[in-house]
């Protein structure tokens, strides 16, 4: 999708944890812009915005020119009104050449960058430019395997920084490994795998005190709305998966018969360089809901992303399974159409021609795909399986902790 026109400002976005470096990183672009001229708008999630003073303080640009400010929000939801008044305020107020939006440190990137590639006045103004996340390394490194999981703060809401650090990484296209003086060789390169593991397509750039080219941040053009390729990893597991052996996956989803074959098609390696691995698994045998959720509680450290969908025995909702590093949670996402009165269940199906079908089971199935390094697959797979409900079981009347109404959330495991 184009987006913006020949005369469109390009728009950098920045994410990252709070204390990451992206006010530090700000500064430093400003500091060495050279002949560009640079808008910043900034977001901080407090009444006083510290961070838009500091970007003030060491640039050229007042408060109140060059430098937009949103406090007492999070541009990536209940401001975006704001944040739309205020780019297009900016395009129209001050000639720039770049603009640089600092999301707030609790935001997901992907909702802004939604604003300026959907049909809006933003887009006509704007053209996306990079996606730039900027990661404390060894916070990231430690959410992700180390003990005592610091905490997502600020109060969007309660879910561990591991959730948010996936969400901003999988959208990214540029990734600083920031405060890079403080790990180690291999720290450095465990973080480069699970960055892979997360978006095989992002660069990552070792950085200290957000120390970096300003070339390679703006005007790198690294956003590109049509790009297949900017899938985060698990998705395109999945893709490729579907890809390499046709939709149906009905060859191997033989448990429905008593056969709990262990099939090893739609393994998939998306950078075996980085050691990085991933395989998916599908079934069309429900899971038994307390195996299964022993299962996710289990799951060991390796395993950095899992996502996907899974058929479980005491509820009629398609669950939705989300896990990054220690937090899994699990949301009920609607009914099963084969669940539906059959009215609603033949629209839905001639709605949907496409859609993969089994005779007995209609579209009950599951889906997952687990991406890591260094771990045991045939354990895994042997694990899923033993969580699948067994033939006295089919019918049994079963209770678990998964949720059952639609949109509601479980946490399975947090840190």
């Amino acid at each position: 999708m184009e987006t913006g026109t020949a005369d469109a400002i390009p728009v950098t976005i920045l994410s990252g944890s709070l204390g990451a470096g992206k006010t530090t990183l700000l500064n430093h672009l400003l500091s060495n812009a050279g002949d560009r001229s640079l808008a910043v708008l900034v977001n901080d999630m407090g009444e006083v915005n510290v961070d838009a003073e500091l970007v003030a303080e060491g640039s050229e640009l007042e408060l109140d020119d060059g430098v937009a400010e949103l406090s007492n929000g999070c541009i990536c939801c209940e401001l975006q009104d704001d944040l739309e008044t205020a780019v297009v305020r900016l395009a129209r107020d001050r000639s720039f050449d770049h603009l640089i939006v600092e999301s707030s440190g609790i935001s997901e990137p992907a909702p802004v960058a939604r604003l300026f590639t959907t049909e809006s006045r933003v887009a006509a103004l704007y053209d996306v430019d990079t996606l730039v996340t900027v990661l404390d390394t060894p916070a990231f490194l430690e959410a992700f395997g180390g003990e005592g999981t610091p905490e997502r703060r600020g109060d969007e809401d309660d879910r561990p920084l591991s959730d948010l650090l996936v969400e901003q990484v999988e959208v990214s296209n540029l990734v600083l490994l920031n405060k890079a003086d403080l790990c180690s060789e291999a720290d450095l390169e465990e973080a480069e795998e699970l960055v892979v593991a997360l978006q095989p397509d992002a660069e990552t750039i070792r950085t200290e005190f957000s120390a970096v080219d300003p070339d390679r941040l703006l005007g790198a053009d690294l956003f590109d709305p049509n790009r297949v390729n900017d899938l985060p990893g698990w998705k395109r597991a999945l893709e490729s998966a579907e890809d390499d052996h046709g939709h149906d996956g009905d060859a191997h989803d033989r448990a429905e018969s008593g056969d709990h074959h262990d099939d090893h098609r739609g393994h998939h390696h998306p950078d075996e360089v980085y050691g990085v691995s991933s395989f998916v698994y599908r079934r069309r045998r429900p899971f038994h809901p307390d195996r299964f959720a022993a299962f996710l509680e289990d799951l060991p450290a390796e395993i950095v992303r899992a996502k996907g969908t899974a058929w479980i025995a005491d509820t009629e909702m398609r669950v939705a399974i989300a896990q990054a590093g220690p937090s899994i949670r699990a949301t009920a996402q609607g009914p099963w159409i084969a669940s539906l009165p059959e009215v609603e269940r033949d629209m839905y199906r001639s709605n949907r021609p496409n859609l993969e079908w089994h005779d007995e089971h209609g579209d009950r199935r599951t889906e997952l795909v687990f991406i890591g390094t260094d771990y045991d697959e045939a354990a895994l797979r042997e694990r899923l399986e033993d969580a699948l409900v067994t033939d006295a079981e089919w019918q049994a009347d079963l209770e678990g902790p998964f949720p059952d109404d639609q949109g509601e959330e479980v946490v399975v495991r947090e840190p």
